[in-house]
């Protein structure tokens, strides 16, 4: 069902024929909106929304799209709605494109370190 290609050696970024899945660890509740850091099977991010009515799904859809510069409408939440380990499906990108801005923000954390 998915590909992880031999030019990502991250575990949270996938292929699929849909488009690139995204491995998430959702942190709700959080002062901020932002990327803290990543394992090799997700990445965590921290979301101030309360995991109560979807907000928290909402408010990482728009967070992830702000980093990737994409419409909101091409992230969904194929798995793990209810849970804090989520994939998100971005349709219409490519998985180097996505690799890259997801680099970008996590080179960033670490100078912030």
């Amino acid at each position: 069902m998915y590909n992880n290609p031999m030019e990502n050696n991250f575990g949270f970024l996938l292929t699929s024929k849909e488009g690139t899945v995204l491995i998430v660890k959702l942190v709700p509740n959080s002062s901020v909106n932002k990327i803290v850091d990543y394992t090799e099977e997700f990445i965590r991010i921290k979301i101030s929304a309360p995991p109560i009515e979807n907000k928290a799904n909402k408010e990482l859809i728009s967070f992830v799209s702000e980093i990737l510069k994409i419409n909101k409408s091409k992230i969904k939440i194929i798995s793990g709605e209810k849970s804090k380990l989520k994939k998100l499906l971005i349709t219409d990108t490519d998985l180097t494109e996505v690799t890259q801005k997801i680099m970008f923000m996590l080179n960033s954390i670490h100078k912030e370190k």
